[in-house]
């Protein structure tokens, strides 16, 4: 095979090596349009897989840059005056410029043609000039061939908001070192590493707006240094920053991230004669990592290792196995590269809001960093480094009021999932929340035996708080005909045997969430066909606007009047003071899901000309009144919280910003705590769905808006529910799914994580031993196993 690969980075070279290295035969030419042994840049950084992954790809080429790396384990972030260390992440860090040339060396031995100062302009004539079989673009972040066949590849290219200078520094590093520092204008970040004896990497980073504001757009490269070096002088120890790009102008080496993502990384062009040569996006070319995971060069390497695996085999001429083995390879890498991808967008947006956390008490702020890309959750955290995970664990413990006993008597694990909160003047045992879930199994809305085995059993569980799903404020707010009320005393007295229950049988707390359904209501149980009409005895609807859910299949609800509006709050005030009577712990004002109050806060569903109409905070305006009438009857001692859509997934509709501006106007009428949903307002939606994926909304508001928040969303274990609280992205979590299949979820996770100091009902305890012996042997087994 004849294959001509543009661009003579890590992914070119690497790929051009193990190609020849695969079989001698093939031709292999790579194109770089920089000199011999000439590089830009300073270190790089991957992980010990990485290395591990190269060496089993070309043991030659791996022992040249085992001998020329550095290795560390530490990561050391400075942070308002204080230091925090952990252990246990394993990188390598090497100069760029060693590293090509060690890949240009080895390409030499094998026989592959280097040709140095070619500047493609023509990929085609090119590939008609070596006759090439295959093209692999491999030329970089700015690539020229992606341009040409953009139709195809179909490049997103996303610019992020920070401004960072690559720079370099003798001062050596011993640990992957984070500082940050403030200034008149905003906060500055280093990421710096030894990558040789002698040499740092040193990367300044910045937001945009305030490296405008810092003046440094009209320095000159010289002061734009000595701002730099002013900045971080302490943790240079009087060693000058330096710059390998003197070719770049003024601020010009000041750049801005562009995130990368291609439909497809395979473009076929028809040649003379018509044969069929394919163009191959590599490395850069197809995708990029933010520095901040230090994942670029990996998945250039992995990109050329995972290729070349495909392509052997694959005899001169045969199309179609060709065309087979690049589909795999493109398959295969989509999926890998996502994953990284995922982690630098989430590490990304980390650093372009560092004031977002700078409220954090050093120790959290820390744990927020290593954390930050969600692809380290709090036990592989302690996998990594026991000792810092154990006494971040006891710091968070203590803030929290986790009884000192249990400090003292407890040596394992002390999980923060299992730590205290208290609101108002409601103590919670620990952070777990049973998220309101529809069972639409009520009659006339009283709710029977059903909901006091199903929240009575869960409330035995474990969990801190046991929330009643929506509950209606009148007959024509229901979603179905088996929603639950609280529009008149029998439904009130039903669920005071249910709350009576709840606070007789243990220390869980209860809590009702009193919505209406607004233009989503009347309509069948969500086992039948959801969001659909009753097929009869359906009764009218009202909204904020006359819009049905589902365009020509749901009902057109009429447009309120404000005597609408008097009566719908006057509804939720009277619920309210039943639900206070029935001896519910905590109210949740459902305002999320397209319901009714939901409707009015959605410029999606709010078309309105009024006075609660337009603005934001037009829109706010009814719910606001809803919420002030309600908290005036609610007693308080006991804590209300709001559920809103904080991501409505449609264009024009509420996005992230909005939500916390929601959450501030909610934070001053007087919410304790915002619960922080998504989507269901309007049909049109396109979630991107995740594990965790509504956490980054609990994150903002929390963190912003400066209010308490509630997680929820594809949230499945404890794990998850640690890394949320201790990075303090929210304050409680609300699990739904995984409580339906175990009512006990709660007590089961802290037999898996094996923290003992958990209570359970006095008639159940006989189990608890048992299943904490058994998780034990199931571990045990497992390590013998491995």
């Amino acid at each position: 095979m004849r294959v001509l690969c543009i661009g003579g980075g890590p992914a070119g070279l690497y790929f051009g090596l193990l190609m020849k290295r695969q079989n001698p035969r093939h031709e292999v030419v790579v194109v770089e349009r920089n000199r011999p042994y000439d590089t830009f840049g300073w270190g790089v950084v991957f992980s010990d897989a990485t290395m591990d992954n190269l060496r089993e790809a070309d043991p030659e080429s791996a022992r040249e840059i085992d001998a020329a790396f550095n290795h560390w384990d530490d990561i050391e972030i400075h942070f308002a005056g204080r230091t925090v260390r952990s252990s246990g992440h394993g990188f390598i860090g090497i100069g760029r410029k060693r590293l090509l040339n060690i890949l240009q060396a080895r390409c030499e031995a094998l026989g592959v043609e280097l040709l140095f100062e070619t500047d493609v302009e023509d990929d085609q004539a090119l590939a008609r000039r070596h006759g090439a079989d295959l093209v692999i673009a491999a030329d970089g972040v700015n690539s020229r061939v992606r341009a040409r066949y953009a139709d195809t590849f179909a490049p997103d290219i996303d610019t992020r908001q920070c401004r960072f200078v690559w720079l370099g520094t003798h001062k050596r590093f011993d640990a992957f070192t984070f500082a940050f520092e403030k200034t008149e204008h905003g906060w500055f970040q280093a990421h710096a590493y030894r990558f040789d004896d002698d040499t740092s990497t040193f990367i300044v980073e910045t937001p945009e707006s305030t490296w405008r504001a810092a003046g440094i757009e009209a320095m000159d490269q010289p002061r734009g240094i000595a701002f730099c070096e002013r900045l971080f002088a302490r943790y240079l120890d009087g060693h000058p920053l330096i710059s390998n790009a003197a070719h770049l102008r003024g601020s010009a080496n000041w750049i801005r991230f562009n995130r990368v993502i291609c439909r497809t990384w395979i473009h076929w062009n028809e040649m003379e004669g018509g044969r069929r040569v394919p163009v191959v996006l590599m490395g850069d070319a197809a995708h990029t990592a933010h520095f901040s995971v230090g994942s670029g060069t990996k998945l250039a390497l992995e990109d050329a290792i995972d290729l070349a695996d495909n392509l052997r085999g694959v005899a001169d001429g045969d199309t179609e196995a060709l065309a087979d083995a690049l589909r795999r390879y493109e398959a295969t890498r989509a999926v890998e590269v996502l994953k990284i991808q995922n982690a630098a967008r989430n590490s990304t947006e980390w650093f372009e809001h560092v004031e977002r956390y700078a409220g954090l008490a050093p120790e959290q702020f820390a744990y927020s960093l290593l954390t930050r890309s969600q692809r380290i959750s709090h036990e592989n955290l302690r996998l990594r480094d026991r000792q810092y995970v154990e006494g971040y664990e006891r710091w968070l413990a203590r803030r929290a009021g986790l009884p000192e006993e249990v400090l003292t008597q407890h040596a394992g694990a002390l999980p923060p999932i299992f730590t205290p909160y208290r609101v108002r003047e409601l103590a919670l045992k620990n952070r777990v929340v049973v998220s309101p879930m529809a069972m639409y199994s009520c009659v006339d809305g009283v709710p029977g035996d059903f909901h006091l085995v199903h929240l009575g059993a869960r409330a035995l569980g474990g969990a801190a708080l046991v929330m009643a799903e929506m509950t209606c404020v009148s007959p024509d707010a229901r979603i179905t005909p088996g929603c639950p009320g609280l529009w008149n005393d029998r439904q009130r007295d039903a669920w005071r045997r249910i709350v009576d229950f709840v606070h007789g049988n243990g220390d869980a707390r209860i809590g009702i969430q009193l919505g209406h359904a607004g233009r989503k209501g009347s309509t069948q149980p969500g086992w039948q066909r959801m969001d659909y009409p009753l097929p009869d005895g359906n009764w009218p609807l009202i909204s904020a606007s006359p819009l049905p859910y589902l365009p020509g299949i749901s009902q057109i609800p009429r447009e309120m009047t404000r005597a609408d509006m008097e009566r719908v709050r006057d509804d939720f005030v009277a619920a309210a003071r039943r639900a206070a009577a029935a001896g519910f712990d905590w109210l949740e004002l459902h305002c999320a899901h397209g319901y009714l109050l939901s409707s009015f806060i959605s410029p999606l569903t709010n078309q309105r000309r009024d006075d609660y109409g337009g603005s934001l905070a037009n829109r706010l305006r009814f719910p606001l009144e809803v919420f002030a009438a309600v908290r005036d009857v609610w007693p308080s001692r006991r804590p209300m919280s709001v559920r809103i859509s904080a991501h409505d997934w449609v264009d024009g509709g509420i996005t992230p910003d909005d939500a916390v501006e929601i959450a501030r106007a909610f934070k001053r009428a007087g919410a304790d705590m915002i619960d922080c949903s998504s989507g269901q307002v309007s049909p049109d939606q396109t979630p991107v769905y995740g594990r965790m994926y509504q956490t980054p909304f609990a994150d903002r508001i929390r963190n912003e808006a400066g209010i308490a928040t509630i997680a929820v969303g594809a949230i499945t274990d404890a794990d998850q529910v640690d890394s949320i609280i201790a990075a303090g992205r929210a304050d409680l979590c609300a699990i739904a799914r995984p409580h339906l299949a175990d009512a006990a979820w709660t007590l089961h996770q802290a037999a898996q994580l094996g923290f003992t100091p958990i209570d359970w009902p006095v008639q159940y305890l006989a189990g608890k031993r048992q299943l904490e012996t058994l998780v034990e042997r199931a571990a045990a087994a497992q390590e013998e196993a491995r």
